[in-house]
């Protein structure tokens, strides 16, 4: 007879046994969030999964502390940063960006996927506000802190020699749109510059869906779209036109234990050092004044 496959999820009684405590410190525990845990009709379940990468967390400053995987927003100036950490560390760490958008990036932190993600989330006037919200609708947001980055120029992205005065004059002709899915942040800066002038996203001419910024950003540089949402540093780096629309908050949202973490450190060291500053002037658009700064979470 065949033994029974291990179920993915433990009840508090398996848990407690698997992690050799008591129930009712489980129980502290998993009220605290300190330890990934659900409560599904009334039952606490414990993945099983995550479970051993909390115990790994544990263990001598985390089994990932040489690990730094940013998600999230696509940036140009944190992909240079990433790439310069991960050559001065060589093979003694892994550090990589792998852009998704503000919504999945979020999505993967909270599944312990990433190690930090990227969000930029409306004007840089209210950003605050707009960030310690999103972040405190995570289940775990607790254990997270955000930090600072730069304030970042953004706008559309248009292909060369198209040149505009203003959004009303996009919104108003036939042209081709690279649009982000909802849930990116780009989308969401077009969405309320759109709603200022009176219009909404779905006024846009002909528009395609883009993955990222990135992809956005090549699909305008291709001729296979007139115009896409973005920031000045992705313009310049594509060699295209930018129509400004305002300045963003390019934050990182993180847990606290990997905020302490010597990697983290280095890479906002990385951030300061003249080789990144220069680069950011170069591709335009950014303010690293607040770099470093701390959100307050909590109301």
């Amino acid at each position: 007879m065949s033994a029974e496959p291990e179920r993915p999820h433990l009840t508090a009684r398996q848990a407690a046994a698997y992690l050799q405590i008591n129930e009712k410190k489980l129980y502290e525990l998993a009220n605290a969030r300190e330890l990934p845990a659900a409560r599904v009709g009334g039952k606490w379940l414990f993945p099983r999964l995550l479970l051993d990468q909390w115990l790994a967390e544990q263990a001598h400053g985390g089994l990932f502390a040489d690990r730094l995987l940013i998600g999230g927003a696509a940036d140009p100036l944190l992909e240079a940063a990433a790439m310069a950490l991960a050559g001065a560390l060589g093979d003694a760490a892994l550090v990589a960006h792998v852009p998704s958008s503000t919504a999945g990036g979020l999505q993967q932190l909270a599944a312990r996927r990433i190690d930090a993600t990227v969000l930029h989330w409306g004007r840089a006037d209210d950003s605050d506000a707009r960030h310690t919200t999103l972040l405190q609708r995570q289940r775990d947001h607790r254990e997270w802190t955000a930090v600072r980055v730069a304030w970042r120029e953004f706008g559309i992205m248009l292909r060369p020699q198209l040149e505009v005065a203003d959004i009303n004059t996009l919104v108003a002709y036939d042209y081709r749109w690279g649009l982000q899915p909802g849930g990116a942040g780009c989308r969401y800066g077009l969405q309320l510059a759109l709603e200022a002038g009176g219009f909404r996203v779905e006024d846009c001419g002909q528009a395609i869906e883009v993955p990222s910024a990135r992809r956005a950003a090549a699909a305008v540089a291709m001729g296979q779209v007139d115009c896409a949402p973005g920031c000045r540093a992705l313009a310049g780096e594509h060699g295209l036109g930018f129509l400004p629309l305002g300045v963003e908050s390019l934050d990182l949202a993180l847990p606290k234990g990997v905020f302490f973490r010597r990697i983290f450190r280095q890479l906002l060291d990385v951030l300061t050092a003249p080789e990144l500053v220069e680069r950011a002037r170069l591709l335009g658009g950014y303010d690293l004044t607040p770099l470093g700064r701390v959100l307050p979470l909590e109301a």
